[in-house]
């Protein structure tokens, strides 16, 4: 199933895709979030029951939210696929290299992403993320997919004169510069994460084309990984890395500008779309 967190009629609440419809769990549950149900454990059990429902709204009617809303810690891999190594020149690591963004920096589908005035190095990387629900410490690879409550679609825009000439978090958390969503896709329907197909377009152009199994560190070493150093919880999200075809790696490097449509598509999970716009 596809899940999804909206705004209808300046009322914030979540739901399920059905076709071009959507059904209001939130109506039905108005004193629970698409975050609590997968923090308590509770999603399964109420897709379940609520699943078959008839649609409330057009999917063209609402307004889309990040699918868990301002919850959930945002780990994010770098530097995680064989081909954007080779173009950026780089070994292979002996372990992942990460980092964290910060909730604000990052918008729902269809929401702006900002470039920022003081830069015009706007980099895009589209990526599959993973979102956790069970929580776990010292997961095993045997036991990994056994925490994942289904994925979704990142895109981790970097601010690249930020992120090489001054650090890392500052590159990577300028305010609105990365989106998340559409859905959350169940695991169930998403099957093997390691076949999906991942592309992203600048205004309507392929910049990025891979198969996910390219990955150097796949999604059972790196659940295995973070959990040795960080208890995973319930509504965490794991983003697991771009693939080749990033901007600072052309000649000339190729920046997002206002006015752009930048879009990442996932096999099976949707099409996340978001415009730059300016900082004002």
């Amino acid at each position: 199933m596809k899940l999804l967190s909206f705004t209808m009629n300046q009322r914030d609440t979540f739901g399920i895709l059905k076709g071009n419809q959507v059904i209001d769990l939130g109506a039905r549950m108005p004193t629970t979030s698409l975050y609590s149900l997968i923090q308590d454990g509770l999603l399964n059990q109420v897709l379940n029951q609520v699943g078959s429902k008839d649609a409330d709204y057009a999917l063209t009617d609402i307004e889309f939210l990040k699918p868990l809303g301002h919850e959930g810690r945002f780990i994010c891999v770098g530097r995680n696929y064989k081909g954007h190594l080779a173009e950026a020149n780089m070994k292979l690591p002996d372990f992942p290299s990460m980092f964290i963004r910060l909730g604000s920096s990052i918008v729902a589908h269809q929401s702006p992403i900002i470039l920022p005035k003081v830069s015009q190095q706007f980099d895009f990387e589209g990526e599959l993320a993973l979102v956790i629900g069970k929580a776990g410490r010292h997961i095993s690879r045997q036991e990994a997919f056994k925490h994942i409550v289904g994925y979704s679609i990142f895109m981790d825009g970097s601010i690249r004169d930020f992120q090489f000439g001054h650090s890392l978090t500052a590159g990577k958390n300028f305010q609105s510069t990365g989106s998340f969503g559409p859905y959350l896709v169940t695991a169930e329907e998403v099957g093997d994460p390691s076949q999906l197909e991942l592309l992203t377009r600048l205004n309507g152009v392929e910049v990025q084309h891979t198969i996910t199994d390219d990955l150097i560190f796949d999604i059972p070493y790196l659940i295995e990984y973070i959990s040795s150093y960080t208890t995973l919880m319930p509504g965490d999200i794991i983003a697991t890395g771009t693939p080749e075809g990033v901007g600072f790696a052309r000649t000339p490097p190729l920046w997002m500008k206002a006015g752009d449509v930048l879009e990442v598509e996932i096999s099976t999970m949707g099409k996340l779309q978001n415009t730059v716009v300016a900082e004002v």
